[in-house]
């Protein structure tokens, strides 16, 4: 531990007072095989030393691969100017703008980002983003705790594994409770996925009733760009809606950095976590921007704060804020057509085997989709990478399906070509 500017005995101070016997047991919770087997610093290199360790290492990665791997992130079209705004140095800052007389132009591409996100869900009000997609989940159920003063999170089948982890991860030591299933009953609110994490096509409407009926929220966890075609969360009667914003302008990067959204209805505000930024005038009368609703003690007090894990991720918002005005409403809606249209030709092309495999969902699908096949889901996974593709994600590494059984994710850069070379090196390796 000497890279912290701490001395033995402040540390054993520090551990007593905490109760641990080392700083090794803080990590008890981290299972072994995950964790750092060192954490010794090699000897400083040269600045050519360190290009050539660096592109070595590079030169490991294979991007070449035709990727129908999705549960959560997707290999979307990323518009080149996209990377050359976003790119620019005065973006280039982790600091939160509290002076907006130095800041107006992040608080104004801020506010910006809140507003597409409202327009996007179909709710009053947004935050200027959240960690990522699961955090976000778990953000969402907190509010919904704070508004309802009740203390049980109910997870709805639909919702993605992952998230259901992180929820439990971050509550494990908060006096809330998390079940599943999908009954109001006494509940602050009910999680729930659209599409599902299976790729099913749900409209939770009747869900918000019985909600609101029984005094509980309903929290619509989405994809974004399944809106260009699928009814939004705020048409559905949800009070928050969540999402991982990563198929807005944020490339696949070995998981981030990502952007968590959150919106909610206008009389749900004051309990939303993060940073609100807000549109004004200054005493000339000229349209300004600030950060508003919560005072700057609300992020840095724990005892005060909405949450302690709310940091905004202003430049990842930024990339959704730009894609999202380059594809504009038409663009987005052409974009969730063609991930439909072609996951539900490859879905075609699948069900017409000869040789076992079947398509398990029963709904209408988006761009997802799970498919049964004749032998281990892993292993055919496996197979196929020398074929050239990612086939997708074998359900049993999540607790979502059986061994045989695979989730495949269809986006609008899969040419008819990839399609088809796809159906069959799947068939040859699935049934083989």
């Amino acid at each position: 531990m000497s890279w912290i500017p701490t001395t033995a005995s402040e540390q054993a101070e520090m551990l007593a007072a905490i109760g641990a016997r080392s700083v090794e047991e803080l990590f008890d919770s981290i299972p072994a095989e995950l964790r750092m087997g060192a954490w010794d610093v090699p000897p400083g290199l040269s600045e050519m030393a360190v290009r050539d360790l660096i592109h070595r290492l590079a030169s490991r990665n294979v991007t070449s691969h035709t990727c129908f791997l999705g549960g959560g992130y997707y290999d979307h079209f990323i518009p080149a100017a996209v990377d050359a705004l976003s790119s620019r140095s005065e973006f280039s800052t982790a600091y939160t703008p509290y002076q907006p007389e130095c800041a107006q132009g992040t608080l104004q591409s801020i506010y910006e980002f809140q507003s597409v996100i409202c327009r996007l869900t179909g709710l009053e009000c947004a935050n200027a983003s959240l960690y990522d997609g699961g955090t976000a989940v778990f953000e969402a159920a907190m509010m919904s705790v704070r508004l309802t003063n009740r203390d049980r999170v109910v997870c709805h089948q639909s919702l993605n594994p992952t998230y259901r982890k992180m929820l439990d991860t971050h509550a494990a030591r908060l006096p809330i409770e998390i079940v599943d299933g999908c009954s109001p009953q006494d509940a602050a609110c009910i999680i729930v996925q659209n599409p599902g994490f299976l790729g099913d096509v749900e409209d939770f409407t009747s869900l918000a009733g019985e909600c609101h009926a029984a005094g509980a929220l309903l929290v619509v966890s989405f994809y974004p760009i399944s809106l260009g075609l699928l009814k939004s969360p705020g048409e559905m009667g949800a009070d928050i809606a969540v999402a991982e914003g990563q198929s807005l302008g944020l490339p696949l990067g070995f998981g981030g950095p990502y952007l968590g959204i959150m919106a909610t209805r206008k009389a749900h505000i004051r309990k939303m976590p993060g940073r609100i930024a807000g549109a004004t005038h200054d005493a000339r009368g000229r349209r300004g921007f600030v950060l508003t609703l919560q005072a700057r003690e609300q992020h840095i007090r724990r005892e005060k704060a909405m949450s302690n894990i709310c940091s905004n991720e202003a430049l990842c918002a930024l990339r959704a804020l730009i894609y999202l005005c380059l594809v504009g409403k038409e663009g987005l809606k052409q974009v969730a057509v063609h991930c439909h249209s072609k996951a539900e030709y490859l879905k075609s092309r699948i069900a017409q085997s000869k040789l076992g495999l079947r398509i398990l969902n029963e709904k209408p699908t988006f761009n997802e989709f799970a498919v049964r096949m004749g032998r281990d889901a892993s292993q055919v996974a496996d197979r196929m990478l020398s074929r050239g593709f990612l086939a997708g994600l074998p359900l049993s590494s999540v607790g979502k399906g059986g061994p045989n059984d695979l989730l495949i994710a269809v986006t609008e850069k899969r040419t008819r070509a990839e399609l088809d070379d796809f159906a069959t090196a799947l068939e040859a390796e699935a049934c083989s």
